[in-house]
């Protein structure tokens, strides 16, 4: 399965037994809309909803980080998945935070694949396909999720990597948030960004229909940023959520020795003692 699934195909595997398809939506600090109501109102038929902002640790006081495997297998086990699910995520969110809901399932190795739909929800109600309503309970899977190793960086790999620059970082956040001209959408939070980080905003990604970017076009939004592909990357947004947006776009051009850093500028611009840049990427 390709990490991108078209409408049109999904509708044709629905009520597969293997096929487990999952709600990512998430909306930024401060946008009016309840991801949990929208999913009860319309929903693709045989979907679960993954509770995206919950699905964190707890225990850490940084927004929406990791969880441990142990919180990752009980949700995933909640929402049906088992060990051989094809899953498809899709979201019905300008923040296209499926991405984050797909990378995660891979990063867990939850299911046999993991894919996401492309142009979600709202290219699939534009289509006329159907829908269904209510709360779904389904029932219990068997998945086991055990997070891969090296994956994920953090704010110390982050730090030495604003002195070695061994690895490039790719903002995914709007340009405006990037530069620092807009206040970010969390409070007491500085704005700019990483130094020596570029910025690809992840809305640059999507066609007018919600579709995600191909080929060569995919490939110039990370050349025009000066993207050097024969070095690897990291990539950073708000809070991890459009980070893994850069990232799948990577990947659909043959890019794999890509990672994401989790607490993103969430984190970054939360610290005080954290090098900040302005301005235009240098």
């Amino acid at each position: 399965m390709d990490i991108l699934v078209s409408t049109d195909w999904l509708e044709g595997e629905l009520g597969k037994p293997d096929l487990r398809i999952v709600d990512a939506s998430l909306f930024l600090p401060g946008v009016p809309r309840d991801p949990r109501a929208e999913f009860e109102a319309a929903h693709i038929p045989g979907a679960a909803f993954l509770d995206l902002p919950t699905l964190a640790d707890p225990d850490d006081p940084r927004p929406g980080m990791l969880p441990t495997d142990d919180f990752m297998t009980e949700r995933c086990r909640r929402l049906g998945i088992d060990a051989d699910s094809r899953i498809v995520v899709y979201d019905n969110s300008p923040t296209h935070s499926a991405a984050r809901g797909w990378w995660m399932m891979r990063l867990y190795g939850v299911g046999k694949s993991a894919a996401i739909l492309d142009g979600g929800l709202p290219k699939w109600l534009a289509e006329g396909r159907p829908t269904e309503s209510g709360m779904p309970t389904p029932p219990p899977g068997n998945a086991v999720a055990k997070r891969a190793a090296g994956q994920v960086r953090t704010k110390e790999d982050l730090l030495a990597n604003v002195e070695s620059q061994a690895e490039q970082v790719l903002d995914a956040r709007g340009a405006p948030r990037f530069t620092g001209e807009e206040k970010e959408p969390r409070p007491g939070m500085a704005s700019g960004h990483i130094p020596g980080s570029r910025n690809i905003p992840s809305s640059a990604f999507y066609h007018a229909d919600n579709s995600m970017k191909r080929g060569e076009e995919l490939r110039r939004l990370f050349l025009d940023a000066g993207t050097d592909f024969d070095r690897p990357i990291i990539t950073s947004c708000g809070s991890g959520v459009t980070a893994a947006i850069l990232l799948a776009g990577l990947e659909l051009l043959g890019k794999t020795d890509v990672t994401l850093y989790d607490g993103s500028w969430s984190e970054w611009g939360l610290d005080p003692a954290t090098p900040k840049a302005t301005g235009p990427a240098a």
